[in-house]
């Protein structure tokens, strides 16, 4: 598993990351190299079963997790310049 590399600071900045609503899965990969799958093991390892499930939930389907649709390197709010 990948993620057995990672440091707990990588681990715990990972988790923040998923939970974040705006943050896509692809800055994700961008940072820490890995993809959603992975992220989801990590996930399923490092929380309870009920906060896994209601994070899965969560995220299931939402757009904002799954891509930029014109895929920029930096990630920023269209709101800023």
């Amino acid at each position: 598993m990948i993620f057995r590399e990672l440091n707990s600071l990588e681990v715990d900045r990972i988790i923040e990351m998923a939970w974040e609503d705006r943050t896509p899965f692809d800055a994700i990969d961008y940072q820490f190299n890995l993809k959603e799958k992975e992220v989801i093991e990590l996930m399923r390892s490092n929380l309870k079963r009920s906060s896994f499930k209601m994070w899965r939930e969560r995220v299931t389907g939402r757009k904002t997790k799954h891509g930029f649709t014109d895929q920029k390197i930096r990630f920023k709010s269209k709101n800023q310049k």
